[in-house]
């Protein structure tokens, strides 16, 4: 036999958890089809491993690469990491559905994440159908957030009748066209706007056709472990896999609590609940900066945030909440300068700049500094804010039950996707569990590193 590949010698870890073994890995037709010590085979092409680690693709179980894949196909920066699959549309923000009159809205919507994207009037089936061919496979969820866009639009209250029932209707749309589950974003409207009763009522469509619930907890920060309870919930009601994303315990009054978090998972587990996590392995956290502030701010669209922001009443008010509750969905920050602009379309000038910064170069207060930003901006910015502790991040490396997950786009080093300065995670999720948590500070073993990145 003549195969199309063989990779001789290496160390092979199968992605189980197993130690490793010393074995040739022969491909035929894109497919391993033979493994063994010393195989007698020939192929066009041979690679020897000797001394090298040979393992799946990494599967990256959280990104928001739906908005970077079409415009940057070869993700580079997820094929370098060894990056073979990507889960996309997390978070509640999916770009489709996108129905008939509603283009704008969602576009407005996903601007900070996607303000190169030509958003169109499609269904799901049809999303998929044209999603374009990519160096990674792709996973897709249907956004809890943008079903809600379509069938009531920002409105801050529960669904009616009808409206559930469009919900219900576009969630089995997507699911029959080939969604693996739908994703919730708790933390920003409108998903925030959702009571526990709405996401059960949709989570038995997603028991009906076997898919899952991804959700990015409704608090991440002072309730986070309360959020935590209710996404345990939703799984025991509904029978359903929930998968709790880029799990952190964000802000200084709440470092240390991912012990418990996990404690609540393990006992969940033991009680038949089959619910995961995943984490990205860095102090700073990624968001757009108007999701920074509090749910009444963001009410109703960018439009109507920034008309309120140019108020003095409106800033006040801002200043209080933070003063008093800290950062939305972040908590309480040592300072100022732990928020840093990453991405700004309309501002390049001034990404890598923190807030305090800002600030000091316009000489007004750092309120006045991001809501004169998030303005002049148009809320496109995103901002890395640092708000995670480091004993943390180990807690969640070393778990059994914690998978891997970037929370970053593919990006390259040209073209559109090469704007500002993007969260580490980008390029460098992987790598630097492997890398600093197993070789250099031995946090896991390699085996159980590839196990959370593949196998799990």
């Amino acid at each position: 036999m003549k195969c199309d590949l063989l990779i001789k010698g290496g160390q092979v870890f199968d992605g189980s958890g197993a130690p490793s073994a010393e074995l040739d890995v022969a491909i035929h037709n894109e497919r391993i089809v033979k493994m063994g010590q010393h195989l007698d085979l020939s192929a066009h092409r041979i690679i020897d491993a000797r001394g090298l680690v040979v393992c799946p693709g990494f599967i990256d179980i959280k990104t928001h690469s739906d908005f970077t894949l079409p415009i940057n196909p070869k993700a580079e920066s997820k094929v370098r990491q060894g990056v073979t699959t990507e889960i996309i549309g997390h978070c509640g923000f999916s770009v489709a559905p996108c129905l008939p009159g509603k283009v704008k809205l969602l576009a407005d919507y996903l601007n900070p994440s996607a303000p190169w994207l030509p958003f169109r009037e499609m269904h799901f089936k049809e999303y998929l159908e044209t999603f374009p061919k990519t160096s990674v496979n792709a996973g897709m969820l249907v956004g809890h957030n943008t079903l809600r866009l379509m069938a009531m639009g920002m409105a801050q209250r529960a669904p009616n009748d009808s409206e559930m029932a469009h919900m219900k209707q576009m969630l089995v749309e997507g699911l029959e066209a080939g969604a693996l589950g739908m994703s919730s974003g708790l933390f920003t409207s409108p998903g925030s706007y959702a009571e526990p009763n709405e996401l059960k009522s949709l989570a038995k469509v997603l028991a009906s056709h076997g898919a899952s619930y991804f959700t990015h907890l409704r608090d991440e920060s002072a309730g986070v472990l309360q959020a935590l309870e209710e996404a345990i919930d939703i799984g025991r009601s509904s029978k359903i896999h929930v998968q709790v994303v880029h799990f952190k315990c964000s802000g200084l009054d709440n470092w240390g609590k991912t012990q418990k978090a996990i404690e609540m998972m393990d006992q969940a587990r033991q009680e038949g609940v089959a619910i995961d996590c995943d984490a990205y392995p860095y102090t700073a956290g990624s968001n757009p900066l108007k999701n920074i502030l509090p749910q009444w701010v963001q009410a109703g669209g960018v439009e109507s945030m920034i008309e309120r922001l140019k108020t003095q009443e409106c800033r006040d008010r801002i200043r209080q909440d933070i003063e008093k509750d800290g950062l939305n969905n972040w908590g309480r920050i040592e300072s100022w300068d732990a928020v840093r602009i990453s991405i700004t379309p309309h501002l390049p000038e001034f990404a890598g700049k923190t807030i305090a910064q800002l600030a000091l170069m316009k000489g007004t207060d750092p309120i006045h500094a991001l809501c004169d930003f998030l303005i002049e901006d148009q809320g496109a910015t995103r901002v890395l804010i640092t708000s995670i502790a480091e004993s943390d991040i180990v807690n969640l490396i070393a778990s059994e039950r914690v998978l891997v997950g970037s929370d970053g786009n593919c990006v390259a080093d040209y073209g559109i996707v090469s704007q500002g300065m993007p969260h580490p995670r980008f390029y460098g999720t992987f790598p630097r569990v492997l890398g600093r948590y197993v070789h250099r500070e031995q946090v896991t073993s390699l085996a159980h590193a590839i196990h959370k990145m593949t196998g799990a």
